[in-house]
């Protein structure tokens, strides 16, 4: 069965080590090492290091990206990103956009020229609302080109992505295609369900089945259904090959397997992706 990891973070080289770093601080967490079966120490964080610790799974394809911390960087981002697709067949690239860069509208049809084909942000690390007039302009953007949006949805410390504001987003723009990252909700899974049950996006698995455990996992994505259900590694968090046997020892029916490792994919980026 065809693969796709629909949630990937990869940094240039120069900087991936103190990327890295600095995500992990920011969660408290200890990030995925930079061992490779078969190729040895590589840089934690880039493209390299996500291809080498996919290999030994049935991982084919990797949506991915990065997220701009200041408008100054939105741009170097999204060059990077693409030189990164272009240079791998493997991994379909999302761009990156920050609230406060001056000319949204030009740097999305600048970075849809480059071959990217949707939007990453995360509210908690950039420090805005997820419903903020600004970013609103930006879906507003988003759905006039139908660009799908990928949101970093959920933090108990935090405000700023609540599931409530990605609802508020949804009722808003109903043409929006949004992947509410985490089940809707890290860290709050069971308050994003019960906010998000019913709305209209889809939610990813990442970050989440190692804390849900496998009986509420599997509750959770037959309570979204498995047609809203997007496979997802996080990477690099943890390893999307150890994630994919996470989900796969929720031995869920066949079909609906396939809809979360391939086709929810494809519909979410609207894309042949086998």
């Amino acid at each position: 069965m065809q693969v796709v990891d629909a949630h990937c973070h990869i940094y240039p080289s120069k900087i991936a080590e103190k990327a890295v770093d600095s995500v992990g601080e920011f969660y408290q967490i200890e990030m995925l090492g930079s061992e490779v079966e078969g190729v040895g120490t590589v840089t934690r964080g880039t493209g390299e290091h996500l291809l080498g610790v996919s290999a030994p799974s049935d991982i084919t394809r990797h949506i991915v990206y990065s997220v701009a911390i200041k408008p100054s960087t939105v741009r170097s981002i999204n060059d990077f990103i693409a030189a990164e697709c272009a240079a791998n067949g493997q991994f379909v690239g999302f761009m990156a956009m920050h609230q406060d860069f001056e000319d949204m509208e030009a740097e999305v049809d600048r970075a849809v020229g480059l071959g990217l084909k949707g939007i990453k942000l995360h509210p908690d690390t950039q420090g805005v609302d997820l419903d903020d007039p600004r970013l609103m302009r930006l879906y507003q953007i988003a759905e006039a080109r139908d660009l799908p949006v990928v949101i970093h949805t959920g933090d108990y410390r935090y405000d700023y992505s609540h599931p409530r504001r990605l609802r508020r987003v949804l009722h808003e723009f109903p043409r929006l295609r949004v992947n509410g990252a985490h089940f809707g909700g890290w860290s709050v899974f069971d308050l994003a369900c019960e906010i998000l049950e019913h709305e209209r996006c889809f939610v990813d698995v990442s970050s989440s089945m190692r804390y849900l455990g496998r009986r509420r996992s599997r509750e959770l994505i037959e309570l979204y259904g498995a047609d809203r259900v997007l496979f997802g590694s996080d990477f690099p968090m943890w390893s999307p090959a150890e994630e994919l046997e996470h989900l796969r020892a929720l031995e869920l029916d066949r079909r609906d397997m396939e809809k979360i490792l391939l086709r929810n994919a494809e519909r979410f980026v609207e894309e042949d992706l086998a």
